[in-house]
Parts: structure tokens; C-alpha cells; sequence
């Protein structure tokens, strides 16, 4: 333990294996991102405070999850790109352990939120005439507020466990952020049971909620064969597509990579950390345009705003 010491930082590398005369292509294309997330992201959040007839349980949702992803972009991004801006790579032991804090805090928010619009889609079209009296406001927003304090609980374990190994005192952590995988790879001692423990967590967190999505797509799917009519597999396939579409893009991505780093299949560096950040970052610029694109009302009022704005300008 002579060689350990408790008073370590770490240094954000980003993609080792990119020349420095494309650090600036690089860090661009972050911030574009960052700016593209900030921009959807507010639009929806700020649109859906906004208009009073957004003001239901489906569009409360929404917000939450557009709400989880601009902070999950905000917690990480500007860091990484100030390291390339302005060599600001370097982090304490707590700023890195209180990212991976939030990195897992919003992961987990993620995933319940997800699960939380597979509920609400399920009484929407299996029991519509009944969905007013089960989803209201109050329960929303009750729901809500339990999964971002349940999802605050469970994401204190990362930290909790990886904090407590020995860190060389410089520690440069190949990764655009301070993921649990990459410090695992830092730490100076057997970490198998470590890397055990934190993958049933994030296991748990992704399977459960992921079980009960697909149970309820089950349910929905077999409600509507059962009633025969054409027009309700249509409004259900319009209705269900986007939910599908967006959860693709969270779950696949996480649960293949769990995996791979459980078993520590050595991959080339920069394919890792791109690997990393396109399934942390696509689906938080790509999920506000589909529900833009996607949702009526949502589109409606975009619609509207330029329509005045165009207007007013004339």
C-alpha cells in the first residue's frame, strides 16, 4: 500500500489514439452535440411548462426524461471539452467521484422513466376509458418524484464501492467522462468482485424496468388482436412506435456494453470511448426531435410559435 495514495486526481484523456491537430474537431463536434441537447431539450422542457394543454401525464413524463438528459449532458460534456479547449482535463478524487455519481443518478432516471411511459401507454390503450380516473396528475407527478429520489439512492452505490479502492496518485482515465468501468481499470488491486457487485446494480436497474416494458408491449399487443378492429392496431403502432424507437436506443446499447466490460473484452481505446459516448449522447439530441416529430400536440405548438413569430416579424 506504500505506492497508493489517498490524496489522487485524475486527467480526462478523451481519444488517446486522435492527433492533436484534430482536438479541435473533436471538442467541436461535443460542443455541437452539447449545444443541439441544451437546445431540444429546453425547447420541450420549456414548452411543456408553457402551454396549458401539455399539461398531462404523457407530456409531465416527457419533461422529466428531456429534463434528466440536459443535466446528463450538462454534468459531463463541458468538462471534456474544456480539457481540449483549454487542456482543463484534470479532476479531484471528489469532482470525478461526484460524476459518476450523476452519470449513474440520470442513467437510472433514465431507465424509469422509460418504464414509467410503458405504464402510461399500457392504461392508454388498454383501458382508455378508465385512464383519466388511473393516470392523473397527482399520480404523475408522484411517480415522478419517487423514481428521481429511488434512482438518487441506488446510483450512491458506484460511488460508495469504487471510492473506497486504491488509486495511484496520478490516474488518467481514458474515457470522455469518469465512467465506473474506467476506473475500474485504475485501481491497484483484484476488483473482480467489485466489478461484480456494480454489474448486478446496473443490471437490475436496466432488466427490471426492461421487463416490465416488454410485459406490458405483451399485454397491449395481445388487447388488441383480441378486439379484432383495424383502426386500433394503427393508433396503437402510431402511438407505441416512438416509445419503442427511443427505448431501443437506451437499452440495447447499455446492456451490450455491461456486458463486454464484464468480461473485459479488450476492444481498440478510441472505439471504446466513441462507442461510449454515441449511446450516452445520440438518444439525448435524437429523443426530443422524435417526440417533435412524433407527438401532435408538441408538434402543433412548435408549429404555432413560428407561425406567430413569422407574423410578427412580417
Amino acid at each position: 500500500m506504500a505506492n497508493y495514495s489517498q490524496d489522487f486526481y485524475f486527467e480526462l484523456i478523451g481519444f488517446p489514439g486522435v492527433s492533436q491537430k484534430f482536438h479541435i474537431l473533436v471538442s467541436l463536434a461535443m460542443f455541437i452535440v452539447y449545444s443541439l441537447s441544451l437546445i431540444a431539450n429546453g425547447a420541450v422542457i420549456l414548452l411543456i411548462l408553457v402551454r396549458d394543454h401539455l399539461h398531462q401525464p404523457m407530456y409531465i413524463i416527457i419533461g422529466n426524461l428531456a429534463l434528466s438528459d440536459l443535466l446528463f449532458d450538462t454534468f459531463t460534456l463541458p468538462k471534456i471539452i474544456a480539457k481540449y479547449w483549454f487542456e482543463a482535463g484534470e479532476m479531484s478524487s471528489v469532482e470525478c467521484f461526484l460524476q459518476m455519481y450523476f452519470i449513474h443518478y440520470l442513467g437510472t432516471m433514465d431507465s424509469f422513466i422509460l418504464m414509467l411511459m410503458a405504464g402510461d401507454r399500457y392504461v392508454a390503450i388498454c383501458k382508455p376509458l378508465r385512464y383519466p380516473s388511473i393516470i392523473t396528475h397527482k399520480v404523475t407527478i408522484a411517480t415522478c418524484l419517487f423514481s428521481w429520489l429511488l434512482a438518487a439512492s441506488i446510483a450512491l452505490v458506484n460511488p460508495f464501492l469504487v471510492a473506497y479502492l486504491p488509486f495511484q496518485r496520478q490516474n488518467k482515465i481514458i474515457s470522455c467522462f469518469c465512467s465506473t468501468s474506467s476506473l475500474l481499470r485504475l485501481a491497484r488491486v483484484d476488483v473482480t468482485s467489485t466489478r461484480q457487485s456494480l454489474l448486478v446494480v446496473a443490471l437490475c436497474v436496466l432488466l427490471i424496468p426492461l421487463f416490465f416494458i416488454i410485459l406490458s408491449y405483451i399485454i397491449i399487443i395481445k388487447s388488441i388482436h383480441l378486439s379484432g378492429h383495424a383502426d386500433s392496431w394503427q393508433r396503437a403502432f402510431y402511438t407505441c412506435t416512438t416509445h419503442l424507437f427511443v427505448i431501443s436506443l437506451y437499452f440495447i446499447p447499455r446492456v451490450s456494453v455491461y456486458i463486454v466490460n464484464y468480461t473485459q473484452l479488450i476492444l481498440n481505446p478510441d472505439v471504446n470511448v466513441l462507442i461510449l459516448c454515441l449511446y450516452s449522447y445520440f438518444p439525448h439530441v435524437a429523443n426530443p426531435i422524435i417526440y417533435c416529430l412524433r407527438t401532435e400536440e408538441i408538434k402543433c405548438s412548435i408549429g404555432n410559435i413560428f407561425k406567430r413569430r413569422i407574423g410578427f416579424t412580417v
